[in-house]
Formats: structure tokens, C-alpha cells, sequence
């Protein structure tokens, strides 16, 4: 017999193991799931999805499991196309409202949307498991986009059993010409495929009501009376926040000097921004050792790099002993795990926050490779922008994920999750050969020398960042200048946008864009992947 949508010699559904086996659950956002009952009229999903080719997954619910094709074309209306539907595995239930991005890396790696989804029901049978097994399927749907006959059969030509057509038959609902590619958006959320990759801080829970089933995935808020205790503390106190017992003084001191038309910024602006900003800044702090850029005196004065956890820390800030630390070297690093521990930070006068690439369980691998893009004083703000789209497409060539931040001063960041593995070694030289292809494309705007002086004014695209405890700013770190400019990451998209600038957030700005639009980062932590071999 030919092998149906589980892999199974009998071609019957219900069996979830070749679904399971094929994933990693603790990198994929995909539901893991269990065979399920089905409580009332069985439904249907079709997902748009954009792996290494477009294609819309077709699942129906039957015997416990969503029964799957993947149709390169996707499905119609239209009575007169003949759409190529590969029999899949079985996925569970749960699946149908997964809506995200899949991590390059991992099976099917891409982002996915609910294009449609309904009920259907049986035609001609009245047991639809027999019907696929025994090669032809008719339904009726009853969805947003599809309604109507539609009719899979297996081909009798599919040595393996796995190539099926699916037709839509004439009746009511059939529409000539009629091309899925016209109806792009989300019928759960109204976001486009590229809207999900641009912000996958939503999911959507099946075992919630739909009027409650997206949910964010981003860290809880500070609490209000946190912050309205800061606020109305006196220059110095005790502040109670994220469970933790702060001292904290010269609340009133500037430590930013102040934008035009602005005032300055406070120290006290700097904690409660530092508490606003935790839950989403953490997670690329946490596990790693970290280089903070200290200025005791403000940001008018020139600040120092402490690196070594000073005695007087509280107890709970976790440090980290390097273990290969030399004479005179740090031996104690800071690991803010915790979103007080950013607080503390900021109270102790570090103004900038620079983790480590790698953790602190393997510091000799970095978790991510780095792209600097450094300006020379005679490099334009669209100059480095022209550098950064070059950057872009390269890596959309490769078919490698990574995100762009502003660095809150002049330059541009791209950061690139990899799986573990990799030395420093590795992710230099493979950045290096990415950087020195862009940089051919435009020689005039870019030097390769190592010192300033000898660059001419050129920007550097500097791949030497891929070492052990060099370290770039972190996501939402703000930035010593006027104003208190914060390093934000970007979506691809807006470096297309005329206002762009790299200080354009500031630490008064930055969190209702992340309110209103989310973490664009968020997408590299659980991206990580293979780096590919370069030619």
C-alpha cells in the first residue's frame, strides 16, 4: 500500500511521531501537541507559508490530527486549475491557529499566517480516514476565503504516494480565475506574511476564546506603583522593585545633557527607564557576562569601562568567576539575570550595557556573529544605510536570519543567531568573507585599514568585533549622549525609512515603540542556525 499523510504503511491518520520527530520543540514556537477529539463539525485550516519556497499548507481535521498537503500554488476557486498537493505528515490540532515564524534551521523554517481557516464536512463518505487512505477526498469547506467542492486525489503515477491533485469543483462558490495571491492577510489578524516576520511577539492559543486568543509573548511590564513610588521619592531611598530592595541616590542629578527644546535627563529617568525597559532588554543580557560603561559624573564627563563585580553588590547579582582571567585581568564579571540587576546597573552609573556574544557556560562560543558597520567622518548617513541594505540582501541571499539595530550613536549593528559549536574564529572569518564581498560592490565608501587615522574617513566594516569579551552595545542599552539616545533594533524594512536616523529613540521615546510594535529582535532568539559555507 502507499504511504499516506503519517508516513504510515496503511496511509491512515492519527499518528503524531514523524511530525514530532522531525522538530526540535525547544527552538520551534510550534505546538508540540496530542492526537485530539473532535467536538463538532471538524475544521480546516490554510496556512500561508514562506520556507525555502512559498507554499499553503491544506490540513483537515480528521481522526485526532490535521491530515496535510503542502500546495506550491496554493488552493482556488477556480473550477479550471489543477494545483499539485504533496501529502505531508500529520500535524496536531493545535496547529490550526499557529500563526509565527519557524527558525531558520529547523524544519520548515519560515513565517507562517492563518490564511484561511472554517469547518468542512464529508462528501461521498463517512469515514474521510478510509477516503484517504484509499486515495480521493471530497469536501465541502465553509471558510472566509474558501467555500465550496474542493476534491483531493492521490496520482496514480506517485510511485510513493505522496503527489495528490486538488481541484475545486463548478458550483456556487467557483470563481474563474480566481488567485489565493490576491487574498495575502492573516483571516485570524489581518498581518501579511512579512508583518509576522517583522514582529513574532504574538501567538495564538488554541484553548482560548478568539476574542482572547492572540497573546503576548513579550516580558510582563513594571508594575504602575513601582514607578510611581520612584517618582515620588526624594532625591535618595529605598526603592522596592522587581521583588528586590534598591538604594538609590542623586535622583535629581542630570546625567544626559539636554536635546534642543528638551531638559535633561535624570538619574532617576534613567532607573525607571532601566525598570521600564528590563523585561524586553533581559533577554539578550541574561547568561552572559557583561561591560559596563560607567559615568559616575554624567555623560558630559568622560566615562571608563568597569568590568569586575565590585564587593559591595548585593548578594542575589550574579557573577561569574573567568576562569581565565590572568594577573590584573577581571575576575568576576556582573551577569544581569535578573530584570533588577539592570536597575543596579544603571543606580551604580553605567550608563551603557555591553554583554559578552558568548555565555558564560561556553565563553569560548559565541551564540551570535556580528556585522559592525563603523562610519568614518566621511561616511554620509546614507551612505552607511546604502552599506546595510547591501548587508541585507546579501544575508537574504544566503538564507540567513539575522536584524539590524541602530547603534544610538552613528553606526548600524546586524546580528546573526548560530547554533552552538562555533568559535570566534569561525564567526570572524565568516563574516569577514560576507563584509569584503559588500565592501567590493562600493570600494570607494569602504577601508579595511585598522587604524582611524589611516582610513581616510572611510567606514570600516568591522568583523574584528567576533572575539572573545569584545562586545557590542545591547539591544535597548541607551547610549552617553545628549538626550539619552538608545540602540534599537529595526526591522529590515525601515531602513528604507526616510527618518531613520541612529539616534532617532531615546530613552523618553524607545518604549512606546515597543509598546505599540514590539521587539524586532525577539525573532533571533530562537533563530539560531548554521552558518552556510561561503564560495
Amino acid at each position: 500500500m502507499s504511504r499516506g499523510a503519517s508516513g504510515n504503511v496503511s496511509g491512515m491518520p492519527g499518528d503524531l511521531s514523524t511530525y514530532r520527530r522531525k522538530r526540535d520543540f525547544t527552538r520551534t514556537p510550534e505546538p508540540a501537541g496530542a492526537l485530539a477529539g473532535t467536538d463538532g463539525q471538524p475544521r480546516f485550516v490554510v496556512q500561508r507559508h514562506r520556507a525555502s519556497r512559498l507554499h499553503y499548507d491544506l490540513r483537515f481535521e480528521i481522526g485526532g490530527v490535521l491530515v496535510s498537503w503542502a500546495v506550491p500554488k496554493g488552493p482556488t476557486l477556480d473550477p479550471e486549475a489543477r494545483r499539485l498537493a504533496m501529502h505531508v505528515e500529520d500535524h496536531p490540532v493545535d496547529y490550526l491557529l499557529f500563526e509565527g515564524v519557524i527558525p531558520s534551521g529547523e524544519y520548515g523554517g519560515g513565517d507562517v499566517i492563518v490564511w484561511d481557516t472554517g469547518t468542512w464536512e464529508p462528501v461521498h463518505t463517512e469515514d474521510p480516514a478510509a477516503a484517504v487512505a484509499d486515495g480521493e477526498l471530497h469536501v465541502e469547506v465553509h471558510g472566509q476565503k474558501l467555500r465550496g467542492r474542493l476534491v483531493l486525489v492521490r496520482r496514480g503515477s506517485s510511485a510513493d504516494g505522496k503527489e495528490w491533485m486538488l481541484l475545486h469543483k463548478h458550483d456556487e462558490h467557483a470563481a474563474i480565475g480566481w488567485d489565493p495571491e490576491q487574498h495575502p492577510v492573516s483571516v485570524l489578524t489581518g498581518r501579511t506574511n512579512d508583518d509576522v516576520l517583522a514582529d513574532p511577539d504574538w501567538e495564538w492559543r488554541t484553548d482560548l476564546p478568539a476574542d482572547r486568543a492572540g497573546v503576548s509573548l513579550m516580558p510582563s511590564p513594571l508594575p504602575d506603583d513601582a514607578l510611581d513610588e520612584l517618582a515620588a521619592m526624594g532625591t535618595a531611598g529605598t526603592w522596592e522593585v522587581f521583588g528586590r530592595s534598591l538604594k538609590v541616590t542623586n535622583l535629581d542629578k542630570v546625567l544626559f545633557p539636554a536635546r534642543t527644546d528638551e531638559a535633561g535627563v535624570t538619574k532617576r529617568e534613567l532607573l525607571a527607564y532601566a525598570a521600564r525597559i528590563a523585561p524586553a532588554a533581559l533577554p539578550y543580557l541574561q547568561g552572559r557576562p557583561v561591560n559596563l560603561h560607567r559615568y559616575p559624573n554624567g555623560a558630559d564627563e568622560k566615562g571608563f569601562w568597569h568590568k569586575q563585580r565590585p564587593g559591595h553588590a548585593p548578594d542575589w547579582l550574579t557573577g561569574w568567576d573567568n576562569p581565565d582571567a590572568d594577573r590584573g585581568e577581571t575576575t568576576t564579571y556582573i551577569v544581569p539575570d535578573e530584570p533588577a540587576a539592570l536597575v543596579w546597573m544603571a543606580n551604580f552609573g553605567a550608563l551603557e550595557w555591553h554583554p559578552w556574544t558568548s555565555r558564560t557556560e561556553a565563553p569560548h562560543e559565541p551564540t551570535y556573529a556580528l556585522i559592525d558597520l563603523d562610519p568614518g567622518t566621511e561616511t554620509s548617513w546614507d551612505d552607511l544605510l546604502v552599506l546595510a541594505r547591501l548587508h541585507r540582501t546579501a544575508l537574504d541571499h544566503l538564507g540567513v536570519t539575522g536584524r539590524a539595530k541602530v547603534t544610538g550613536r552613528r553606526g548600524i549593528q546586524i546580528w546573526i543567531p548560530i547554533v552552538a559549536g562555533y568559535t570566534f574564529d569561525d564567526t570572524r572569518a565568516w563574516v569577514e568573507q560576507v563584509s569584503r564581498t559588500v565592501g567590493k560592490v562600493l570600494p570607494d565608501l569602504v577601508s579595511w585599514k585598522w587604524e582611524v587615522k589611516a582610513r581616510g574617513g572611510l567606514a570600516r566594516l568591522d568583523y574584528t568585533q567576533n572575539a572573545i569579551n569584545k562586545t557590542l552595545v545591547a539591544p535597548y542599552s541607551p547610549r552617553a549622549g545628549a538626550g539619552a539616545p538608545v540602540s534599537v533594533p529595526i526591522g529590515w524594512d525601515e531602513l528604507d525609512d526616510p527618518d531613520l536616523r541612529p539616534d532617532r529613540w531615546t530613552i523618553r521615546t524607545v518604549l512606546d515603540r515597543v509598546e505599540s510594535l514590539g521587539d524586532p529582535f525577539r525573532v533571533l532568539l530562537r533563530g539560531a542556525q548554521q552558518l552556510p559555507e561561503l564560495t
